[in-house]
This record gives C-alpha cells, structure tokens and sequence, in this order.
C-alpha cells in the first residue's frame, strides 16, 4: 500500500495528534554558535584583508624587478573570496528564513 494511501486511510484523530515542535533552539546553544559564526567572520574578514595586502605587496615588488605574473588572477580569486565571506551570512539568512 502507498504512504499516500495509508494517510488517506487514518482517521482525523491520528492525524491531529501528529507533534509539530518548533524550530526554536535552546537559548545558551544559540549564545555559543552566534559567538563562534562571529568569530568565523571576524577571521574570514581578517583572511580576506590580508589577501589582498600581500597580493599587493607580490604586484609591487614583482612591477619593481620588471618581472610579470598573474597576480591579477590572484587579485580576483582573493577578492571573490572576500565577497563570499561577506555574503555568507545574509544568504544564509534569506534561504533558511
């Protein structure tokens, strides 16, 4: 027999007495996560400032011997980096609310 049939075949009763439990957590576990997201955040932050500080520093000294590289695709994928870490968050929140 199919689920849908077996649903279709309980009583209203049954049904009613299903429990619906709230999506709330416990008030000291959202303390502790919220703490360690923000510190997550502050590093990713943190990672992020320093990426672009010493990719940088690489295009300077690299512009000052007269040697070429990529460090504009570097610059980029540091970037993109900093930009999910910056969006994490609000994404987050807009799927899961």
């Amino acid at each position: 027999m199919a689920a849908s049939n077996i649903l279709a075949s309980l009583p209203v009763e049954y049904l009613a007495a299903v429990p619906n439990p709230t999506r709330q957590a416990p008030g000291e576990l959202t303390a502790k996560v919220n703490t360690v997201l923000g510190l997550a955040a502050w590093a990713g932050t943190a990672a992020g400032v320093a990426g672009v500080l010493v990719t940088g520093s690489m295009m300077a000294i690299s512009v000052k011997r007269g040697e070429s590289s990529e460090h504009m695709s570097r610059l980029g994928m540091v970037l993109c980096g900093c930009v999910l870490v910056a969006t994490a968050g609000p994404l987050i929140n807009f799927v899961f609310q």
